[in-house]
């Protein structure tokens, strides 16, 4: 057993090739936390250490993950609030000069996989997965469909309340993943959020995917209540471990955790046309509307 620094929300276990990171369980912590329970991350899945002041008397320890290194910030794209980062040990400032320790010794062990040539730069992407994403079988509930993953094959069944016809029309869904080539998570933190699988190109493959995650059988769409971060985030991890594992056997191909291109402006001025009919009908109250408004202009 290594070293142990205990902070708020998690324990981070320093060991001779890795940092084991635990989480608590209680109503404080994140429920994506809670969900992912531990995580073992290796040396070379890192690319630095930093320890910055945090708000309210605490400072903050942060191991940065290299790209391409984990499944679970690959899928987030960067989207997740900080407080939900699970690279991130939050400490009473007391402590500061204890993590400072830490961070010093996590540094020279960064330090000492790059000078055995285990990576050459920090800032290279990695090869593979190295930090191991939720175990399936994994299922939540979207607004339009219930997604589950065996770990061979990702399902949608819809519901009659919230699917498109565009959806009943090609029924329940059932893609192996290996017939896919990635996927594309945007948070339910964000307006209009979803998870889309993406499809790999071939001869016979479908034709170019809706734009629309409503319209497109391969997506699930979010809402409120729906889809929640700490269910569909692990799960699109999930899935992008098991599409890289499936594509061992085959010519390299990239494996894609797709970032939501920027939206056309035409687009985002009727979502809020829409979205002030839905203010003026009561349906959504100020702030939401502010907020809501605030991302979608944000998205130009």
């Amino acid at each position: 057993m290594g070293d142990v620094l205990q902070g708020i929300h998690a324990t981070w276990e320093f060991e001779s090739d890795s940092v084991l990171i635990r989480f608590e369980r209680g109503i404080r912590t994140p429920k994506l936390f809670q969900a992912l329970g531990e995580r073992r991350v290796p040396h070379e899945a890192l690319s630095s250490v930093t320890l910055t002041p945090g708000r309210r008397g605490t400072v903050v320890l942060h191991a940065v993950p290299r790209a391409g290194a984990d499944p679970l910030t690959e899928a987030a794209a960067g989207q997740p609030k900080a407080s939900g980062d699970p690279y991130r040990l939050v400490l009473p400032a007391e402590r500061e000069t204890l993590a400072g320790y830490y961070a010093d010794e996590l540094r020279a062990a960064l330090a000492r996989v790059r000078r055995t040539g285990t990576i050459r730069d920090e800032q290279e992407p990695a090869e593979r997965y190295l930090v191991t994403a939720p175990e399936p079988p994994l299922q939540f509930k979207a607004y339009d469909a219930k997604a589950s993953f065996d770990g061979d094959r990702v399902s949608f069944r819809w519901f009659r309340t919230g699917a498109s016809s565009a959806k009943w029309k090609a029924g329940d869904q059932s893609l192996p993943v290996g017939e896919l080539q990635g996927v594309e998570w945007r948070s339910p933190e964000l307006f209009d959020g979803y998870l889309r699988l993406l499809r790999r190109d071939g001869p016979g493959s479908a034709q170019r995917q809706p734009a629309q995650a409503d319209h497109d059988p391969a997506a699930v769409v979010f809402g409120l209540g729906y889809g929640p971060v700490h269910e569909s985030l692990p799960f699109a991890a999930a899935v992008l471990e098991a599409v890289q594992a499936a594509a061992t056997g085959r010519a390299a191909v990239p494996v894609h955790a797709v970032v939501p291109a920027r939206r056309d402006p035409a687009e985002v001025a009727e979502r809020i046309r829409h979205l002030g009919e839905l203010h003026s009908a009561g349906l959504v109250t100020d702030d939401e509307f502010s907020a809501k408004k605030a991302e979608l202009l944000a998205e130009l």
